[in-house]
């Protein structure tokens, strides 16, 4: 059976790593839409698997989302193992 990648509504928020986040409950995927480095546009978004609502909500209100991200999330792939849905936009 085909796995399907959820819809899940993106908001923005203010931090220079990450540029939008959201949150599908049903299914347990926290989206995450980065920022380039160098422009602070949109990049690539990566959907989290295995996160509960109470993990998202700590990311969503983090004083630094880019600092909870690199120690709550990032270095436990295990637990939270991710997939590139979208790459970086064609650069103009």
């Amino acid at each position: 059976m085909e796995q399907r990648t959820p819809v899940i509504d993106m908001q923005e928020v203010e931090s220079s790593q990450i540029h939008s986040i959201g949150h599908h409950a049903e299914t347990g995927t926290m989206a995450i839409r980065f920022r380039d480095r160098r422009t602070s546009l949109a990049t690539s978004l990566y959907h989290y698997s295995n996160v509960p609502v109470a993990d998202f909500e700590a990311l969503r209100d983090a004083e630094s989302k880019g600092s909870h991200f690199g120690k709550h999330i990032k270095p436990y792939d295990k637990k939270y193992p991710y997939v590139k849905v979208e790459g970086a936009p064609a650069a103009v």
